[in-house]
């Protein structure tokens, strides 16, 4: 018999402390695992582009470099095979419904139980998902914009993706050119694919879609401008 293949899991929270709970919490679950771990959002995406196999992600939403569901969406988006759970300070039932609209497989309250996080980690890797009753309830009365959004996100090529990023702050085709290294001309052609993805009409509009991400937004969105 062949034994069961050791998970790769990947710890997102700049929280050492924290970072080590969660480790328990894994081992609880799972037993042996491969664990990797990141502080903010850009040793988040360095260490999803090493280990492009990683299993499950555990992820802290509020960490340097993003206030944001950005990183979620940015992981639907770019690594679709890893699943996702977040793991939040902030306990809205409105937060958890939308981090379950852009494409998390559980979240898990900061303040939960030991054996929840173990539960949920036994259940998302199990295929299924895990999340607090309340973010469940009556979900077909919202608004299903924040789903439709992340499947825009994640039509992006991961170069398209990051010219969103930078048209979000502001920048202008020269300074992405230059940011991104490669010419204006290219760029041109990035921000237009970009805008068709998304259903822009004009950055201005590219940059709300980007910006509804944020955090303090967990109202229903609109694709609508």
């Amino acid at each position: 018999m062949h034994e069961p293949a050791r998970r790769t899991v990947l710890i997102a929270d700049d929280h050492p402390l924290f970072r080590a709970a969660l480790r328990r919490a894994l081992e609880e679950a799972v037993g042996a695992a491969e664990v990797i771990e990141a502080a903010d959002v850009e040793s988040l995406r360095a260490a999803a582009a090493r280990a492009p196999d990683t299993d499950l992600v555990l992820l802290d939403l509020m960490m340097p470099g993003s206030r944001s569901f950005a990183p979620l969406a940015w992981l639907r988006s770019q690594h679709a095979g890893m699943a996702v759970i977040v793991v939040s300070a902030n306990e809205s039932a409105a937060v958890a419904r939308a981090a379950l609209e852009f494409g998390a497989a559980g979240f898990v309250p900061k303040s939960a139980p030991l054996g929840d996080l173990v539960t949920a980690i036994r259940t998302v890797l199990g295929f299924g998902q895990w999340f607090p009753a309340a973010a469940l309830e009556d979900a077909a009365a919202h608004s299903a914009a924040p789903a439709a959004i992340a499947a825009r996100l994640a039509s992006l090529t991961p170069q398209q993706y990051r010219v969103l990023e930078l048209l979000a702050l502001g920048r202008l085709n020269k300074q992405i050119a230059a940011e991104l290294g490669i010419t204006e001309q290219t760029t041109k052609a990035h921000v237009s694919a970009t805008l068709a993805k998304l259903g822009a009409r004009n950055r201005t509009q590219a940059t709300l879609v980007f910006k509804s991400l944020e955090i303090q937004d967990v109202a229903p969105l609109s694709l609508e401008r």
